[in-house]
């Protein structure tokens, strides 16, 4: 015993002082220059292999940088990328810039620099950060939306729409700061407040560019059912787009000519229609015609309902506030009788005809109302008690005069033709408002011409550049107004003086097309090539943040589906596989942010741990699509579980002597880990993933494997941890290409099958099903899995089990 002790010293001691210590900071940097050097993740145009093309949110790069729950989708992305190169197929997978918009401007106002310089400087920092994750980024594809080369063709991309009539201006209410005197999208205002500044914001009518959209709502719609996209998104676009089968109804104001039209999906119902809800800013309530009799206090409720956006009015719906109109009837056109009118803000203005019927028994929102005004409620629909909630069903119509005991699908179109009503479709969607009279974004390329009207640039003039300006703070005009030699130009129809439109795009155009922009980034003859364009696309995989789930995608089809009008892309459909990421939060559970003091920097966790340990531990937090808090601890785990690995392949025989014969553990555990670690792949299931590498390196640790099985066990790490496969594979097992460019192992189903067993299920002696299960698997588990079985469950037909029987590895008998 001492014997061996001494022989186990002096190997430790040896090992201890020979075999490299691993070392990340030095592999890493390494390796990522080295593959950026030899250009190793290019994506060729041109290739046998079948094309692959997946695509992340490019990040907007603010002021503060990265923080560690950004590089989670990113790590995930690049790991899934690596395996598709080795499953034999021409990657691409690139990354870029969207450089435009409010916050690099207004953090330039902050710092009194200018937002070109700021966003470069950005750009910088995020680029430095994202590559020392090593991600198998085609840099040479890499795209920023400030860059004129880039703007010029979002610039033509509006130039077509306005060609098709899908582009056009119109007054519309926006959200208004009457401090910083400019427009603010609803993301800047919160609480009823503008964010920079926190004045009360108000709507106001101003004149703006809006793209058509409402003009696709149906083929947005239809094209959902196409797509593998999460249930809960497809769902979110359905209900934003909001398609709306019912009728328009006329109800005739009382002792006037008037009438007030409303939609309704309900026309079934409108026995039980007990008063009419208009809008504040519905016509109506400034026609002379009418005498309503308390129209000061109505006057100061619509005014303060002015005060608030359409978002909040849709967010307060559930406290809701109204004032009758007093001396003003409306006439319920089935019934004849007089009912009250309302107006409520939230009922919108913009939205159908803004004005509904209101049928407290069958409306949930109706019903609300009517119990807090003391309204009433006529019950018209079998099948609830209307004294305690709303019925929303349908059913057998009662208090329906001649339509009582019809089913509510008959009644529907029957009453409206009694009634005189029109049957229509009706979408919530409304037309994408682009205008912004802010500075940092991409100029509208049009001109105003007092002979010709409004007339595009000139194709051959574009890109109409953003001027530089010395002030461009926001002065109640848009800031390009304040350029004269911005401002004058020639017509390009008549050649007289004109003057260019000041106002800058949404920067939600910017990044409807960036992933067309990838397919030819250099291309200046065109937005990119049409062959390009139909080689890589639609884009295979895009995985992206849940907040995007409406108006980016939503924006994206929209111009998928333009530019496939007009011929210039063979697909509708830009992102045919769609999967969500869930946030990285704080180590107090909530959303890492600087005002809460939670944000956990990537430069130090890097630093101290290396890359491939914070890309395993992000993957290994939990499932991809759950947000998780972040733990420093997990990040000494994976660090631990990666010396583990060093030290296994070093441990390698000298000059790789193959063992006489390798164990059977060994190669069934490998064989069965490169099916499964290639699945949780494919599946976007990270953390089983890299729990299945652990089970692997616990399974094979002591074990005499071959030179062969080392290299397959780097080779599922791969795509995992880059660099330190890389180093083990090149420079412990002495192979001279990268592992990046080796393929993914196969797999024998025959060692795999062998793993299975049959078992027979009995039903009191008689034979009902088999089912297969892993040799080994608990009685606990087989039990569950036989009585889970839908055929079993037919025969039991609910009876009870007196006893269940197992035999191990061969039957089970239920008795009943």
């Amino acid at each position: 015993c001492l014997e061996n002790a001494l022989i186990f010293k002096t190997i430790f001691f040896t090992l201890k002082f020979i075999m490299p210590k691993y070392n990340p900071a030095k592999i890493e940097k390494y390796w990522q220059k080295k593959w950026e050097t030899k250009k190793l993740y290019r994506a060729e145009d041109k290739s046998n292999k079948p094309k692959y093309y997946q695509l992340e949110t490019f990040p907007y790069p603010s002021a503060a940088g990265l923080h560690v729950g950004h590089p989670k989708g990113y790590i995930a992305e690049d790991i899934h990328a690596r395996y598709m190169r080795m499953k034999g197929k021409k990657v691409l997978y690139t990354m870029g810039w969207d450089a435009f918009g409010l916050p690099t401007e207004n953090y330039a106002i902050k710092i009194g620099k200018s937002p070109q310089d700021v966003a470069n400087a950005n750009i910088k920092n995020f680029k430095r950060q994202v590559k020392m994750f090593g991600l198998s980024y085609d840099w040479d594809r890499e795209i920023n939306t400030s860059d004129p080369e880039y703007y010029k063709w979002t610039q033509w991309l509006f130039i077509q729409l306005y060609k098709a009539g899908l582009a056009y201006q119109k007054f519309a209410k926006v959200n208004w700061c009457p401090k910083d005197q400019t427009v603010l999208a609803n993301e800047q205002v919160v609480d009823g407040c503008c964010e920079r500044c926190g004045e009360r914001v108000i709507q106001k009518e101003m004149k703006q560019w809006f793209f058509k959209i409402t003009d696709y709502a149906d083929r947005l719609l239809s094209g959902l059912k196409e797509l593998d996209w999460p249930e809960a998104t497809i769902k979110r676009q359905e209900d934003w787009i909001g398609k709306s089968e019912g009728a328009e109804i006329e109800f005739p104001v009382a002792n006037s000519n008037l009438k007030i039209k409303v939609f309704t999906t309900r026309p079934d119902t409108l026995f039980g229609a007990t008063y009419v809800v208009v809008a504040p800013e519905h016509k109506l309530i400034e026609n002379n015609e009418l005498r309503i009799t308390n129209y000061e206090e109505v006057k100061k409720y619509i005014e303060k309902a002015k005060r608030k956006t359409e978002l909040q009015r849709k967010e307060e719906a559930g406290d809701k506030t109204g004032i009758e109109l007093r001396g003003v009837k409306a006439v319920n056109p089935a019934t004849e009788e007089e009912i009250p009118v309302w107006v409520a803000d939230y009922v919108l203005g913009s939205y159908g005809t803004g004005a509904i019927m209101a049928v407290p028994a069958h409306d949930e929102r109706d019903f609300e109302f009517a119990k807090k005004f003391n309204l009433p409620i006529q019950e018209v629909i079998q099948g609830g008690d209307v004294s305690e909630k709303a019925y929303i069903g349908e059913g057998k119509l009662i208090n329906s005069e001649k339509f009582s005991d019809m089913d509510s699908e008959t009644a529907r179109w029957e009453i409206t033709k009694f009634v005189g009503g029109t049957r229509k479709i009706q979408y919530k969607l409304r037309d994408w408002s682009v205008s912004r009279q802010r500075y940092w974004g991409v100029p509208i390329p049009i001109i105003h011409c007092e002979t010709c009207g409004i007339v595009p640039v000139s194709e051959k003039d574009l890109p109409v550049k953003l001027p530089t300006l010395k002030d461009y703070r926001p002065k109640g005009m848009p800031p390009l107004a304040s350029s004269e030699k911005f401002l004058k130009t020639k017509c390009p129809k008549c050649g007289n003086e004109a003057q260019r439109d000041t106002e800058t795009l949404d920067t939600f155009v910017d990044s409807s097309w960036y992933y067309l922009r990838y397919t030819d980034p250099c291309n200046s003859k065109e937005f990119a090539d049409k062959e390009k364009l139909n080689y890589w696309l639609p884009v295979d995989l895009y995985v992206i943040g849940a907040e995007h789930a409406v108006l980016h995608l939503l924006y994206s089809r929209l111009i998928t589906k333009f530019l496939y009008d007009r011929e210039f892309l063979k697909f509708e459909e830009p992102f045919l596989k769609l999967r969500h990421l869930g946030l990285i939060l704080g180590a107090d559970g909530q959303k890492m942010s600087k005002s809460k003091g939670n944000v956990v920097n990537p430069d130090e966790v890097v630093g101290e741990y290396g890359a491939d340990a914070v890309r395993l531990y992000e993957m290994f937090m939990g499932p991809f699509e759950d947000g998780q808090p972040w733990n420093d601890k997990g990040l000494v785990g994976t660090h631990r579980f990666l010396n583990r690995i060093w030290n296994f392949i070093n441990n390698l025989p000298a000059g790789g002597e193959e063992p006489p014969k390798t164990g059977e553990k060994a190669k069934r555990l490998i064989n069965k880990y490169i099916k499964t670690t290639g699945e949780d792949i494919e599946n976007l299931k990270f953390n089983t993933g890299v729990s299945g590498l652990m089970e692997l390196l616990n399974g094979l640790e002591g074990e005499r494997l071959a030179k062969k099985q080392y290299e397959i066990f780097l080779k599922l790490l791969a795509p995992f941890v880059p660099h330190i496969a890389e180093e083990l594979w090149q420079n412990v097992l002495g192979n001279k290409n990268s592992i990046h460019t080796e393929m993914w192992p196969e797999y024998d189903e025959t060692l795999l099958a062998e793993e299975m067993i049959t078992i027979a299920i009995q039903i009191d002696g008689k034979l009902r099903d088999t089912v297969q299960v892993k040799k080994g698997t608990p009685e606990e588990k087989i039990k569950e899995v036989v009585l889970n079985s839908e055929k079993i469950k037919r025969h039991l037909g609910g009876q009870k089990i007196k006893k269940f029987i197992y035999i191990k590895g061969r039957l089970t008998n239920i008795v009943v």
